[in-house]
């Protein structure tokens, strides 16, 4: 299933961005800056909505694969 269709940004942007918020603990201001030095403009509430959506069902994935 691709839970990523019709996103402006692609999956790997969402993903790297979330992924940032779980594993260090980051704000969504941080993560937005981080994303901004390497060229990818986000607002930090578009991450926080992200986070929301995507969180539960990046975690089953990985759940899955360990």
């Amino acid at each position: 299933m691709n839970y990523f269709r019709y996103k402006q940004f692609d999956k790997d942007v969402i993903t790297v961005a979330v992924g940032y918020y779980l594993r260090y603990a980051l704000s969504y201001r941080d993560i937005s800056e981080i994303l901004r030095e390497r060229g990818i403009y986000v607002h930090h509430s578009t991450i926080y909505r992200w986070v929301q959506e995507y969180a539960p069902i990046l975690y089953q994935i990985w759940k899955k694969k360990e």
